[in-house]
Parts: structure tokens; C-alpha cells; sequence
């Protein structure tokens, strides 16, 4: 039994640990939210944009080391050239969230909370990952 969950995480190693650090990711990421929304309105426009903001900042500084080192495993010399690259494509997942939010919130008047952990978190997540594995940190061919 020991040894056949030793093969399914080696096998699914990349994405286990994908979803661990991305847990860890959005309990630092919505803290920021959580802190930002005790001063701001997230039922006005610009201060739902402003949370969303802040806490995007905070995940992104807080991910990119630990998507770096434990998830993909990169070598790549060029850490700021990487980093630039998983900062943008986080910036146009930053936008679907964002998107999402407003969409969610402030025209479907559903919950704040709600529309964050089930409907944007998932999106976002999902989009974050394929970006990551396909043109941040792919390998290259030996």
C-alpha cells in the first residue's frame, strides 16, 4: 500500500505540490483581501478593484519562489526574466479575477466570498497552472 502511494506521488509530484503551494498562495493572497476589505467597500467598484489588487500583489511576491523551486523545479539562470514572465502571465489571470469579481459581485450581487473561493479561485487556478507548465517554467527538450 506504502509503496503504490509512493508511485501515485511520484507520478502526480508536479501537481500535488502544485495545489499545496497554491493553497498556501491563496490563504496569503485572500489574507491581504481579508486585511485590505476591514478599510475598503467591496460593493464599490473601484475598492472591490483595489482588494483584488492588493491581494494579487501579495500572491504573486509570495508564489513565484515556491512555484519556482519546489513546484516546476527551475533551473533557469535568468531568475528575472522568469519572474517577469510569471508576473505578467499572473497579470492577465489578475484580469479574469478581476473580471469575475465584478461580474459576480457587483452585477450578479452574489457574495463576495463566494464568488472568490468558487467561482474565480477555480478559473483562475486552473488558467495560473496551464500558464505556468506551458511557458513559464517548461522544460526544455535535453
Amino acid at each position: 500500500m506504502m509503496e503504490e502511494c509512493k508511485a501515485l506521488f511520484r507520478k502526480y509530484r508536479e501537481i500535488i505540490i502544485y495545489v499545496i503551494v497554491g493553497c498556501m498562495t491563496t490563504v496569503v493572497s485572500w489574507g491581504a483581501c481579508f486585511v485590505a476589505e476591514l478599510f475598503l467597500d467591496a460593493d464599490i467598484s473601484w475598492q472591490n478593484f483595489l482588494i483584488n489588487s492588493i491581494g494579487w500583489v501579495v500572491g504573486v511576491t509570495f508564489s513565484y519562489p515556491l512555484n519556482r523551486q519546489w513546484v516546476f523545479r527551475s533551473k533557469n539562470p535568468r531568475v528575472l526574466k522568469e519572474f517577469f514572465g510569471f508576473a505578467v502571465s499572473r497579470l492577465s489571470t489578475w484580469v479574469l479575477d478581476v473580471a469575475v469579481m465584478w461580474v459576480t459581485v457587483n452585477l450578479c450581487h452574489m457574495n463576495y466570498w463566494i464568488a472568490k473561493i468558487f467561482i474565480s479561485a477555480v478559473l483562475v487556478t486552473i488558467t495560473n497552472y496551464v500558464f505556468s507548465k506551458v511557458f513559464i517554467f517548461k522544460k526544455k527538450e535535453e
